[in-house]
C-alpha cells in the first residue's frame, strides 16, 4: 500500500488521513492498531474517544485485561501501514509522542462506537466561503465602524492531554498472568534482539528475564520493576516489529545452492548465480550484501577457498582467521566494511555464507548475524561445477565479478625450520603495514640484514610446514646448475614456478665474497626465493641483479646470497638451520614437490 502525505490539516479536507489508509481494512488476524491513549475510568474514555473520532476518524476503544480502557485508531490491513500512520501522526503532533503499534491481543470488550459498528470517518473540515454558508445560518450584517482596526480571530489552543498513569505493579503483574505462551516467548524474542536478554526463549519468565526486563526499563528511563506493564509491552514489541520492518528479514530457499536461510531482504536482493556463490547485492546503496556459498568439493577444495577468500576485498584484513578440519570462520573490518563468513564440508557439498556491510549497520547486523546462524539450513544439491574446485582454478575465474583485494608487492621467500619462519628479501618487507605468508598467515619481521638484503620472519601463529630448507654444507661449484624456485607471476598463482640455470661465478661481479652470481632469467616476484643444487640443499637466495646506474647488464645476470651467509645471519639472529650433506642427485619430480612445500608468497600490505 502506497500514500503520498503532506500536511495533516491538508489532509483533513479531504477525509482524515486515517480514514485514507484504512478505509479498505478488514478484520483479519494479522490486523493493527495505533493506540493512543488508555484511560481508568469508563466515562472518560468515552468522552476521548468521541473528542478523537472526530478530529482524526476510525477510532475504537476497547477494554484491557488490567481494567483501563485503550483508544485506538485502526484497524489496519498491514503493520506497515500502522507504522505509517502513527509516524505521520506523531510528526503532526496530532497523537502523543507514546503512541504505538498493537497487533490488538490484549483488547476485550469493544465500548466505541458503542453499537460496535465500524467508527465513522473524521469530519470534512470546510475551507471556502461557500462551504460556510451552506452550514451555516446568514447573519445578519455588523453595523459599520468608521477606521476600526481589522483584528482576526485566533483559535484557541487546543490543551494538550494529560499522560495517563501508568498501571501500578500489582496491575502490571495482572495483566502479565494474562499472556498466553507466545506473547510471553515473544517479548523474551524482543528483549534477545535489543541485546538484553541472552538465554533460551522458554517463555518462562525467571530471573534471567526479570533482569532482562529491568534492564531494558532502566536504558528507557523507567523504573526498574522487572515487570513490564501493558504500555511498556506494547513500547518494547512495537520497537521490535519496527526494526524487523526495516530489515524485512525473509526466508530464503534457493533451491540451486541447496541452501534456506533468513536474510534482510529490505536491504538485500538477489543478483545472479555464478559458481561458487549465489549473489545477493545491495538494495538501493544499503550497504549491505550477502554470498550463499555452494559448491562440490572436499578437504582441498575447502582449504582452498579459506585462502582465496582472505583475497577479496569484502574480507578485511583485521578479523578472525579459523580454520578446522571440515569449517572454516573467517571475519574482517576495517574503516570502511565489516564482513563474517562461515563454511562447511558435509557430504562432499560445501555449504556456507557471507554477510558484507558498512559501519553504519553495526547494531542492525549484531542482530542479523544470529538470524542468519539460527535459520541457516543447507539441502541437497549445489551450483553447478561450471568452475571446477576451489583449489585447481586460476582465482579470477572462481571469483569471477568480485574485486580481488591486491598486495602493494609480493615476492618469494621459503621455510627454514618447523615453526614456519621464513627466510625471505628485505626488500621484501621494507615499509609495510603488515606482511602474510601466503596471503593468510600474519607475520612480523624477526630480523633484517640490508647489507646482505635478507630479512627473518616469524608467523603470529606458529605454522607447521610440510618441507623446511636444508643448506649446503660445502661451497657451491662453479658451473653447476641449479634450480631456482618462486612466485615468478607475484600473486596470481597459488604454487611457485621453478626456473632453471648454473652458478657462473663463486662470487659477485666485483669479488663480492658472500655472493653468487647465477646466469639465469628471473623476474621480480622470484626475489627473495630458494636456489636449489642437485642434491635437493639451498645454495642461496635470489638477490636479483646487481644494481649499477651506469651499466646495462645482461638479463640472466643475477646474484644469490650465498648459504655460507645466511647460516651466518642465521645465527646472529638466533635461528636454527639445518645442513645437507649428502652429495646424491635428487630427482626432478621430487625437487619440484619440496620445493613447492618449502616455498612461500610473501605479500607486503599498505
Amino acid at each position: 500500500m502506497k500514500l503520498g502525505f503532506g500536511g495533516f490539516g491538508r489532509l483533513a479536507a479531504s477525509g482524515s488521513l486515517v480514514a485514507l489508509v484504512s478505509a479498505s481494512a478488514v478484520m483479519a488476524q494479522d490486523q493493527r492498531w495505533v493506540q493512543v491513549e488508555a484511560h481508568r475510568e469508563l466515562d472518560m474514555a468515552l468522552e476521548r474517544a468521541e473528542l478523537l473520532n472526530q478530529r482524526l476518524g476510525n477510532v475504537s476503544g476497547f477494554t484491557l485485561p488490567s481494567n483501563w480502557h485503550a483508544l485506538s485508531i485502526g484497524p489496519f490491513e498491514s503493520e506497515l501501514d500502522a507504522f505509517t500512520v502513527r509516524r505521520q501522526l506523531r510528526a503532526e503532533g496530532a497523537i502523543p509522542v507514546d503512541a504505538f503499534v498493537s497487533n490488538g491481543s490484549d483488547y476485550l470488550e469493544q465500548i466505541f462506537p458503542r453499537d460496535g459498528a465500524a467508527p465513522a470517518p473524521a469530519t470534512q473540515t470546510p475551507e471556502t466561503p461557500q462551504d460556510l454558508a451552506a452550514i451555516e445560518p446568514e447573519a445578519a450584517p455588523e453595523p459599520e465602524v468608521e477606521d476600526a482596526p481589522v483584528v482576526e480571530a485566533q483559535p484557541e489552543p487546543e490543551p494538550e492531554p494529560e499522560p495517563e498513569p501508568e498501571e501500578t505493579l500489582r496491575q502490571a503483574q495482572a495483566s502479565e498472568r494474562a499472556l498466553d505462551r507466545e506473547a510471553r516467548a515473544d517479548l523474551q524474542t524482543a528483549l534477545q534482539w535489543f541485546g538484553f536478554y541472552n538465554l533460551a526463549i522458554d517463555a518462562a519468565f525467571g530471573p534471567g528475564t526479570r533482569a532482562s526486563m529491568r534492564a531494558w526499563q532502566e536504558a528507557e528511563g523507567l523504573e526498574p520493576t522487572g515487570v513490564l506493564t501493558t504500555r511498556q509491552r506494547a513500547q518494547l514489541m512495537d520497537a521490535y516489529r519496527g526494526e524487523l520492518a526495516a530489515l524485512g528479514m525473509q526466508t530464503v530457499r534457493d533451491e540451486q545452492a541447496g541452501i534456506s536461510i533468513d536474510l534482510p531482504m529490505a536491504l538485500v536482493e538477489f543478483d545472479r548465480h555464478e559458481t561458487p556463490f549465489a549473489h545477493y547485492s545491495s538494495r538501493d546503496d544499503s550497504g549491505v550484501q550477502v554470498l550463499l556459498i555452494s559448491q562440490t568439493g572436499n578437504q582441498a577444495a575447502l582449504f582452498g577457498l579459506y585462502e582465496i577468500m582472505q583475497t577479496l576485498e569484502i574480507v578485511p584484513l583485521e578479523g578472525e582467521r579459523t580454520r578446522r578440519q571440515n569449517s572454516f570462520l573467517l571475519t574482517g573490518q576495517n574503516d570502511a566494511m565489516r564482513s563474517h563468513t562461515v563454511a562447511s564440508l558435509r557430504n562432499g557439498e560445501i555449504k556456507g555464507y557471507t554477510l558484507v556491510w558498512t559501519p553504519e549497520h553495526d547494531a542492525q547486523m549484531a542482530r542479523v548475524l544470529p538470524m542468519m546462524e539460527a535459520s541457516f539450513e543447507p539441502f541437497l544439491g549445489t551450483l553447478p561445477d561450471s568452475a571446477g574446485p576451489a583449489s585447481a582454478v586460476p582465482r579470477a575465474e572462481l571469483l569471477a565479478g568480485l574485486s580481488v583485494r591486491r598486495p602493494e608487492r609480493a615476492r618469494s621467500g621459503f621455510y627454514i625450520d618447523a615453526t614456519g619462519t621464513v627466510l625471505t628479501s628485505s626488500e621484501a618487507v621494507a615499509q609495510c603495514e603488515r606482511v602474510t605468508i601466503d596471503e593468510t598467515y600474519g607475520a612480523r619481521i624477526h630480523a633484517v640484514d640490508e647489507a646482505l638484503g635478507l630479512a627473518i620472519l616469524k608467523p603470529d601463529t606458529p605454522l607447521v610446514p610440510m618441507a623446511f630448507a636444508q643448506f649446503e654444507e660445502r661451497l657451491a661449484r662453479q658451473g653447476s646448475e641449479v634450480t631456482i624456485s618462486g612466485f615468478s607471476f607475484e600473486d596470481v598463482m597459488t604454487r611457485p614456478v621453478l626456473t632453471f640455470g648454473r652458478v657462473a661465478e663463486l662470487s659477485g661481479l666485483a669479488g663480492e665474497p658472500d655472493r653468487l652470481r647465477l646466469s639465469a632469467e628471473v623476474r621480480q616476484g622470484d626475489l627473495g626465493g630458494p636456489v636449489f643444487g642437485a642434491n635437493g640443499a639451498v645454495l642461496g637466495l635470489l638477490a636479483g641483479a646487481p644494481q649499477d646506474g651506469t651499466r646495462q647488464l645482461p638479463s640472466d645476470v643475477n646474484y644469490a646470497v650465498s648459504a655460507e651467509a645466511i647460516r651466518d645471519f642465521l645465527t646472529r639472529s638466533q635461528v636454527s638451520s639445518g645442513t645437507l650433506r649428502e652429495d646424491v642427485a635428487m630427482p626432478s619430480e621430487v625437487l619440484t614437490r619440496v620445493a613447492g612445500d618449502l616455498t612461500v608468497l610473501v605479500s607486503c600490505w599498505k
